[in-house]
């Protein structure tokens, strides 16, 4: 049965909105009607400009690219991103890389914020998880969805990957060539589950949201982490 735990987490650095100092952003044809079911069939290539060096950056958002240098991320900034309505990142970074050396295929488009949330429990969690349990480190990390402008199934209400706020993770390449895919393992797969219970369970002291294989159909094939602001820091992890 679905559960929702409210967890402890390490505070994620939120941008300062600046509205004075607003660039001219790259624009599109608003919320898709239907959430994919499994997004790497239905992906499509994103071209995005990459910001303009001189461009005005609030404080905020200064300081997390500052935290995401110090994590090791590689990273570039992009343009702004507006395709309407809710569907809008002001200063989005692409993310092509982790701590460590392990890759992002493809390049994740997301907003800061999500960048360290991701970035943080890549190398503090599922990197030493990894190596404890199979003992090598990760080389890939392959994703399925970053920023997308999409509704939650069902609903009117925008998707947290129309916000840049989302990432959803379809498996993991370790460097020794072993791959790791999060769809639920075997009954006899002991270091897979292993691993896997414990991405579930320490996501939820990164992210507010956790959802994964066994929630439902729309997520038999990854695992969603997403950085939704709720009342009372309440956080779904199930």
């Amino acid at each position: 049965m679905a559960t929702v735990s409210a967890c402890s987490v390490d505070s994620v650095l939120r941008p300062e909105v600046d509205v004075g100092t607003r660039t001219a952003a790259i624009s599109g044809g608003g919320l898709q009607n239907l959430v994919p079911s499994n997004p790497m069939m239905t992906s499509y290539p994103r071209f995005t400009m990459p910001r303009a060096p001189t461009a005005a950056m609030p404080p905020g958002e200064a300081t997390c690219r500052r935290e995401l240098k110090r994590l090791g991320v590689d990273y570039r900034d992009l343009a702004p991103i507006d395709d309407g309505g809710a569907c809008r990142i002001d200063h989005p970074v692409e993310v092509s890389g982790l701590s460590g050396g392990i890759k992002m295929k493809p390049a994740a488009t997301l907003n800061c914020p999500m960048a360290v949330a991701f970035a943080r429990w890549t190398k503090s969690e599922l990197a030493p998880a990894a190596r404890m349990r199979y003992l090598s480190g990760i080389d890939t990390i392959r994703q399925g969805s970053s920023y997308s402008c999409r509704r939650i199934r069902g609903t009117g209400v925008a998707s947290e990957h129309a916000k840049g706020n989302a990432l959803d993770v379809m498996s993991i390449t370790l460097e020794n060539g072993r791959e790791i895919d999060v769809r639920r393992p075997g009954f006899f797969a002991f270091r897979q589950r292993g691993l896997l219970n414990k991405v579930r369970a320490d996501g939820c002291r990164y992210f507010t949201t956790v959802l994964g294989p066994g929630y439902d159909a729309d997520h038999a094939d990854h695992f969603h982490f997403d950085i939704k602001d709720r009342r009372n820091g309440y956080r779904a992890c199930r």
